[in-house]
C-alpha cells in the first residue's frame, strides 16, 4: 500500500490506458477494500488485455 500511496495516489495520469486502467479498478474497488483490488491488479490487467482501450472498444460478445 505505501508503494501504491508514494507513486501512484494522486499523480495525473495522461494515458488512455492508464487512466481506464484507474476506472476500471476505482468501480471495482466499490465495496472491496483497495487492497484487494490492488491485490488482484494482475488478474485485471490480464482480463482487459492490460487495459487497452482499442483492443477492449472492439470486444465481440463472446469476449465481454
Amino acid at each position: 500500500m505505501k508503494s501504491y500511496h508514494d507513486n501512484e495516489w494522486g499523480v495525473p495520469l495522461h494515458d488512455d490506458n492508464r487512466l481506464f486502467e484507474t476506472i476500471v479498478l476505482d468501480g471495482a474497488q466499490a465495496g472491496l477494500s483497495w487492497k484487494t483490488i490492488l491485490n488482484k491488479r494482475e488478474n485485471y490487467r490480464k482480463a482487459f488485455d492490460n487495459f487497452d482501450v482499442k483492443k477492449v472498444a472492439k470486444y465481440d460478445e463472446k469476449k465481454v
